[in-house]
């Protein structure tokens, strides 16, 4: 038995090879849809998010895709293509394409092509008295935002960004992170963030609590609050990730005692 594989208190990997037939989920109201539940909220793990890859036929999708009106997603398209019907606008994405979604907005989905792939990320919006719920918004090609440098890394890792992170409405980002060969993270990034780690392109070696993992592209990680980690591109192209992340927001008080 080989793999890498692996689940702990602070993190998980979850390869792509374990991403088999065996593992996948229908979901309700779609249609000639199948997917993998990559991450779900645990108590006492990751609690703020859900994260998918879902698979879809041509002519496969679904009008009623979320059950749960309160919650907001974001959607990236991996290959295929496919029609988004988002409040009465239809918009074909395909690979690289970028959608999100707020909460209490219809929307729906339809495959354009024999199979399509598209990673789901979903979040129970928190609200705030005073401030609105963010627009929906497309991006056609992530290609046509252009990936702003880290400090003091002259290109080498830098973050395409698809929300202002001074819009105080979001309440989760999902950025793509790219390194190039020989990047890093040279420093433990320890932080109140959750995350999930979509690899769409390469290798690279993340250290992450006491431990090296190694991860390429069809990977999943996936974070716990203040999980310490670090990061070496280490393959012989770019490496890239899409990266969710919770944002702008008071952690809750979930009970009080009194």
């Amino acid at each position: 038995m080989t793999g890498r594989a692996v689940f702990t208190t602070a993190y998980a990997v979850i390869p792509r090879v374990v991403m088999r037939d065996i593992v996948t989920s229908m979901l309700p109201f779609w249609r000639g849809t199948r997917a993998w539940i990559l991450a779900r909220p645990m108590t006492g793990f990751a609690e703020t998010f859900s994260q998918y890859v879902v698979e879809v036929e041509e002519g496969g999708g679904s009008e009623r895709p979320d059950t749960e009106p309160e919650v907001e997603s974001v959607l990236y398209v991996l290959s295929g293509a496919m029609t988004l019907d988002v409040g009465g606008a239809k918009i074909r994405c395909s690979s690289g394409a970028y959608a999100y979604v707020p909460p209490s907005t219809p929307w729906a989905v339809v495959g354009d092509e024999k199979r399509s792939m598209f990673v789901w990320i979903r979040k129970r919006y928190q609200a705030v008295d005073g401030l609105e719920a963010p627009p929906w918004f497309v991006v056609p090609d992530e290609r046509d935002v252009v990936p702003e440098s880290m400090p003091d890394t002259e290109g080498a890792w830098s973050t395409t960004r698809f929300v202002d992170p001074l819009d105080l409405r979001h309440d989760m980002h999902v950025n793509i992170v790219t390194f190039k060969p020989g990047a890093v993270i040279p420093f433990k990034e320890t932080h109140v963030m959750e995350h999930g780690i979509f690899v769409l392109q390469g290798k690279a070696v993340y250290h992450l609590n006491h431990d090296w993992v190694e991860v390429e592209e069809g990977d999943f990680i996936w974070l716990r609050a203040f999980c310490p980690q670090a990061c070496y591109a280490g393959g012989p192209s770019d490496f890239r990730y899409l990266l969710y992340k919770d944002v702008n927001r008071h952690p809750p008080f979930l009970s009080v005692q009194r």
